[in-house]
């Protein structure tokens, strides 16, 4: 075996690590009403940040229901696919899923393996946690982690930002909020804290 086999057969390890990362996110709305604005990453109108269109393929569109016990969504990207299963649904609470196909050309280095909106209620307002489960093949995992940690993070906030920006359209003060957190890249008081955490599992 040459040098350069060994240190592909490094950085690819042969046991995959399950990971779990979660983002939360403080909405100043009711939990129906983020609720009803719930998206997945493929939906959120816009471009996606720099990070993620440098290591993603881009989003187009999804298919299917994800409303719905069983359904199955088909997430649309340039290039390539996603199909979702629907596994929990209580309106206006919670929604799974696990990802049952994966054609994106990232199948040697991580493949998503499912995810979840939590909507708490948090006085007047809503707490979210997204969270996404995937398997991670890179390693030093040490080192990969760190970067996984960023990219799902920020894919996470794309999608936060897609729904708080949903809810602003019928808000003035909720949007004039808005533009000042995206101008500033900062979350200004009143409910726009995010925080993330991250767990391994072999």
């Amino acid at each position: 075996m040459t040098t350069s086999q060994k240190a592909i057969g490094y950085l690819l390890a042969r046991n995959a690590v399950s990971e779990s990362f979660a983002t939360r996110f403080h909405f100043d709305a009711t939990q129906e009403t983020v609720w009803a604005r719930f998206m997945f990453y493929e939906e959120v109108p816009g471009r996606p940040p720099l990070l993620l269109r440098m290591l993603l393929p881009h989003p187009v569109a999804t298919k299917g229901d994800k409303g719905r016990v069983g359904a199955l969504v088909q997430c649309v990207y340039k290039g390539g696919n996603l199909v979702k299963r629907i596994t929990v649904v209580e309106p206006p609470r919670l929604v799974q899923f696990e990802v049952i196909e994966q054609h994106l050309g990232i199948e040697r280095r991580v493949i998503t393996l499912g995810g979840s909106c939590e909507i708490r209620r948090a006085g007047n307002g809503a707490d979210v946690v997204l969270t996404t489960i995937y398997r991670g093949y890179l390693r030093p995992r040490r080192l990969w982690r760190n970067l996984e940690r960023l990219l799902i993070g920020q894919l996470h906030r794309h999608i936060l930002n897609g729904m708080r920006a949903a809810i602003a359209q019928k808000s003035p003060a909720l949007q004039r909020a808005l533009a000042e957190c995206l101008s500033a890249e900062s979350s200004p008081p009143g409910g726009l804290a995010c925080t993330s955490r991250l767990r391994s599992r072999r």
